[in-house]
Formats: C-alpha cells, structure tokens, sequence
C-alpha cells in the first residue's frame, strides 16, 4: 500500500498520504482543501535518534552556538532533526531572519499563539 507525495498549490505544504491503490486523483490538501500535485519522492535511509543527536553533538561549533543561544545554530540544529526538508511557507520569514542571526520573537510568538489557539494578549490599559 503505497505513500504518495503532493505539495498543494494554495498553501504549498508537502503532505504525504496513503493509497489503497494506485489513483490518478489527487485528493484535496488535508490544511486547506487546495489542489494537491504528485511530486515525485526521493528514499531515504534514515538515521536513528541517536545517530542525529551524535552528529549534532560531535559538532563543535554547532554545540557552542546552541550554548550562546545563536539564532543560527537553533536553525541549523531544526535542519539536520528534519533532515532538511524545508520550512512550511508560513514559517519562511522567521526562518530567513533566524539564519541572518535575529530572533524574531513577536513572529514567534504570534505563530505559537496562532498554533495553540490562545488569544491576543491584552495591551496596557485594557480589561
């Protein structure tokens, strides 16, 4: 029973879905109902846990970076955990200032609020 995967042309996630059987139909975008198109899939052999984390670990400077909370490494480190697959589109932004060693945190913020559902938080002066 096969996996494909699509990228969708609204919100251009990459989603990988199961198939009982092979069909030409793409089904629509589990986030948003857009189009989905068939890309075309790569194997990978995959690393354990603890070779990841020993390929992070045994970098130096990686690791000192992580110790000065760099912007950089923290982006670096997310890249090897998920092997390089890039960044949603909505994450772009965040992503491009963290490798330019900014913290965007009211973005981060902002997203973490949107991801857990939490409202705004109340400015000075409101109740």
């Amino acid at each position: 029973m096969p996996v494909y995967e699509y990228r969708c042309n609204s919100c251009h996630r990459k989603v990988s879905l199961y198939h009982p059987k092979f069909s030409s139909d793409a089904p629509g975008c589990p986030h948003c109902g857009g189009e989905l198109k068939r890309i075309f899939s790569t194997f990978a052999m995959h690393k354990t846990c603890k070779d990841v984390y020993d390929d992070i670990l045994s970098d130096q400077n990686l690791t000192e970076g992580m110790m000065r909370n760099d912007p950089r490494a923290l982006i670096e480190w997310n890249k090897r955990m998920t092997g390089g697959e890039e960044a949603p589109p909505d994450y772009e932004e965040i992503t491009e200032r963290m490798e330019r060693g900014e913290w965007p945190v009211e973005q981060i913020e902002q997203k973490r609020r949107e991801v857990m559902d939490l409202p705004e938080p109340l400015k000075k002066g409101e109740d």
